[in-house]
């Protein structure tokens, strides 16, 4: 009888700690903080730091080779294996970044040097800001440069960024395929 009490309040102490955890991943997709009344974005500061990486992308251009690092908000990622969605509020930044050669030891090798851009998403599931040119089909999109970090320089996300996003249009406009920690364990 004793051991089953202990055994008991384990159990609950446990599902205590899983429903806390859960409550905390659930309330970390939060990207409204980042944006004001207007529907202006701001860049998540940290995001190297505090954010999941998803993955990477080598652009190969004749006008310079670049490599796009992408990252999601805390609990991202599970969310979108679970349901195969963005939650509401999920923030992905990538970092573009200007790449370095040489012939080394292993091959051919390029790696990051500078950044040159960021582009910010929000998902917005419910159209919050239909008056803003920044924010459609389903999320809200914004683009900083590097010599300005913190200034949103993008005017109309039609013009300025749908663009390059047309072909994953059927995956909710995120090139989904090349971030390998969305599909399932």
């Amino acid at each position: 009888m004793h051991a089953r009490a202990i055994f008991i309040v384990l159990l609950l102490i446990a599902l205590g700690a899983y429903q806390q955890f859960g409550a905390k991943s659930q309330n970390s997709i939060n990207g409204f903080q980042f944006v004001d009344k207007m529907g202006n974005i701001r860049k998540p500061p940290n995001v190297r730091d505090t954010y999941q990486a998803l993955g990477t992308y080598a652009v190969i251009d004749p006008k310079g080779n670049e490599l796009h690092y992408t990252y999601a908000s805390p609990g991202a990622a599970e969310t979108y294996r679970q349901t195969g969605k963005f939650a509401d509020g999920t923030v992905l930044v990538k970092e573009v970044f200007a790449t370095d050669h040489a012939q080394l030891t292993t091959g051919d090798a390029n790696w990051a040097s500078g950044t040159k851009i960021w582009f910010v998403l929000i998902k917005d599931a419910k159209g919050r800001y239909p008056g803003n040119p920044l924010w459609g089909d389903g999320w809200g999109w914004a683009l900083f440069k590097a010599d300005a970090p913190d200034k949103q320089v993008a005017t109309d996300y039609k013009k300025d960024c749908l663009g390059c996003h047309i072909p994953a249009k059927s995956t909710d406009w995120i090139y989904v395929q090349g971030y390998p920690v969305l599909k399932s364990k």
